[in-house]
């Protein structure tokens, strides 16, 4: 599966069911589409800025190398959930979190320290607000809109189906937690294929930014994420591929090697929604 704009390391692939792809998918992110920033773009180490017509300029986030550890991703998720099932009278927000400790480190997440998010989450808890804690850090709208770009569909709530003994009438109970799915079906196994950035010739020389995923043939292939189907059919650098796009414009989801003569489900088309968990595909021989 390949992922744009966005590197994440191999101890991600197996977080705790979040990032789950991402984790992927490395999952897939990619931020493709130009992030407008509130703040001022002259006080931004990363700003790019372009012309538009009528001779503005504009900052946004080009390219992010996300590489939050599993052990941060691991302890700010489950504050987040945990927060919102027990009843807390203060919810955590993952990405929120991840930001903060991203400006305090600049960006290097080696450097994490419990005690830092401890220290965090109690003054939340005392009543501070994220804006207020955050107010003297110039990168925090930066790394928020990075991390928010790539992981805003991983947690919340979300809507399952409850049978109901007795009756053929559909029941669903809303819930919160991990929403994202795993594209390897589950009960399936797979083997990973750490090969993000090794060089790629055929075509053109370029990097390769996505981690491959080895199934086995006709392995069910899941949508990750909800959202629209832009791409399906041949390509001769991902054969038979589908590319999905997230709702709110984000994240890419592509989905290459697929298995010949049954790459994704009959009915799958061009402009078609789809469900997070849905099948969309069998897999080819190893490759996802």
């Amino acid at each position: 599966m390949l992922i744009r704009s966005i590197k994440i390391n191999k101890s991600y692939l197996l977080f705790s069911s979040i990032v789950i792809s991402i984790l992927l998918i490395l999952m897939i992110v990619s931020v493709l589409y130009p992030i407008s920033l509130p703040t001022n773009s002259s006080d931004l180490i990363w700003e790019n800025t372009v012309e538009s017509n009528e001779a503005s300029e504009k900052s946004y986030i080009k390219w992010v190398d996300f590489n939050a550890t599993f052990d941060v991703l691991d302890k700010t998720s489950k504050l987040d959930i945990n927060s919102h099932n027990n009843g807390n009278m203060v919810t955590y927000n993952w990405i929120e979190l991840l930001s903060y400790l991203a400006c305090k480190y600049g960006g290097n997440f080696k450097k994490f320290k419990q005690t830092d998010l401890n220290t965090l989450t109690q003054k939340l808890d005392q009543g501070s607000t994220m804006e207020e804690l955050t107010k003297d850090m110039k990168n925090y709208s930066y790394y928020y809109q990075a991390f928010d770009a790539i992981l805003h569909e991983f947690i919340g709530e979300y809507e399952v189906e409850v049978p109901e003994s007795g009756t053929e009438t559909k029941n669903y109970a809303k819930k919160y937690g991990v929403k994202a799915f795993l594209p390897i079906a589950k009960n399936y196994s797979f083997s990973h294929y750490d090969d993000f950035g090794n060089a790629r010739s055929y075509g053109f020389k370029r990097v390769h930014l996505g981690n491959d995923l080895m199934g086995a043939i006709g392995t069910p292939i899941i949508a990750v994420e909800s959202g629209t189907v832009e791409a399906l059919g041949w390509n001769q650098y991902g054969g038979w591929r589908i590319g999905i796009r997230s709702f709110d414009q984000k994240r890419y989801y592509y989905y290459a090697h697929l298995r010949k003569d049954h790459p994704y489900v009959k009915t799958l088309q061009v402009g078609q929604t789809v469900k997070a968990g849905d099948v969309i595909r069998l897999s080819w021989h190893d490759w996802l």
